[in-house]
């Protein structure tokens, strides 16, 4: 027995996302009824609470059709896991069980991988907004010029107000807890920058195409940009901004970037 077994009972949705069917796991972990393994699922979920994770991103309860002979089939309640729902049932299973500690070794190694992958990933990302937004204020603030915008750090801080619930950028960066000689935007995650970089094109754009003039107006513009964008966020379920975690510094992103992809490419 290897752990090419949790690869043939791995499968694959429309998505291209990975999947497994709890009852095919409660298979090969030898036990000998589906209900017998319905407690251990349910340690699983506990755990995956208790990380912080919401359930229903990794547990799915579903109906199966499987054959049942002569061509017919029936729906059987199952339960699609994620990697990581796989790793903690693993994780509460018996450990005396030899498909159990190869269970073990399987899920931490593609779980420990699908970090680095999913890391790389929001690395790239953060990269390339960080970028984008350094031009765009740019932008920004010649638009800001341009309307009669001579105090440009108090013009920002209405964006900001308006995006963050009435923090200013000096709240902001309090409410995170970084120091001095640290920049917001160096320690926000994708999502966050995400939303900034649209509060700062919207205001450019507002700005330029209703040629607005004076101080007090543009800065008000700004403001009820970063609103508009936060009444979004909200409608969509999303985390609002002062609320998303800190990241470390996009100098740490970049580097470790860089470090994951030449591993990659040496591979």
């Amino acid at each position: 027995m290897n752990n090419s077994i949790f690869e043939e009972i791995k499968r694959i949705n429309e998505y291209r996302s990975e999947f497994w069917s709890a009852r095919d796991l409660a298979n090969v972990l030898e036990y000998s009824e589906y209900r017998h393994f319905l407690p251990v699922i349910e340690k699983a979920k506990e755990a995956c609470r208790n990380s912080g994770e919401v359930i229903h991103n990794h547990f799915e309860d579903v109906l199966d059709m499987v054959k049942i002979g002569s061509g017919a089939e029936r729906a059987i309640n199952t339960v699609y896991l994620s990697r990581y729902a796989c790793y903690l049932i693993i994780q509460n299973s018996d450990p005396s069980k030899e498909v159990v500690a190869l269970g073990q070794t399987y899920f931490a190694i593609q779980t420990r991988r699908q970090e680095e992958t999913d890391l790389l990933i929001e690395d790239n990302k953060r990269i390339n907004l960080r970028d984008e937004i350094k031009k765009h204020n740019t932008s920004l603030a010649e638009a800001a010029e341009n309307a009669g915008v001579e105090n440009y750090g108090k013009f920002q801080n209405y964006g900001y107000k308006g995006l963050y619930g009435g923090l200013d950028a000096s709240d902001i960066h309090k409410n995170k807890g970084l120091k001095r000689s640290q920049k917001i935007l160096d320690h926000m995650g994708s999502e966050e920058l995400a939303a900034n970089l649209f509060r700062a094109t919207q205001a450019d754009a507002k700005l330029r195409r209703e040629q607005i003039h004076g101080e007090d107006i543009a800065s008000l513009a700004h403001y009820q940009v970063g609103k508009k964008v936060r009444k979004t966020i909200e409608e969509l379920g999303g985390t609002m901004p002062e609320n998303l975690p800190l990241t470390d510094g996009i100098c740490k992103a970049k580097t470790r970037f860089k470090k994951i992809n030449n591993k990659k490419i040496e591979k």
